[in-house]
């Protein structure tokens, strides 16, 4: 897939997120990258031999203050070369790129990974 289409792929996952929570989505850069660097392995507790689909890298709406200056913008990365590797054709990328923004999204809004999963089998419910 070109990293064209898969932009397309993210941007349309982005726009299925309920646009209440979208509206609440405040300096955040949704960005694709090929491959996670070491350092964001490391950063998302990845051991050896694994992998990322995406990345929240900022700090969670619910830890914040409106006394606090301006920050730089949050960032919710999503890896393509994982999923096109993971995935088992068209229908499953587009699937699991969806749950990737929405996990990333989750943990913007302070969920924590064992909160996000619980919701994600909810979400399939």
């Amino acid at each position: 897939m070109t990293p064209d289409e898969f932009d397309t792929l993210v941007a349309a996952a982005y726009r299925r997120i309920p646009a209440r929570f979208r509206r609440r989505l405040k300096n955040v850069a949704v960005v694709v990258k090929d491959e996670p660097s070491a350092e964001q392995l490391a950063r998302g507790h990845v051991p050896p031999g694994g992998t990322l689909l995406g990345l929240y890298e900022g700090r969670p709406l619910t830890t914040r203050s409106v006394f606090e200056p301006f920050a730089m913008p949050d960032r919710i990365t999503i890896f393509q070369g994982p999923h096109e590797r993971l995935s088992q054709g068209p229908e499953q990328l587009a699937r699991m790129v969806e749950d990737t923004v929405w996990h990333e999204v989750a943990h913007y809004f302070g969920m924590d990974e064992r909160q996000v999963r619980a919701a994600e089998r909810r979400r399939r419910q």
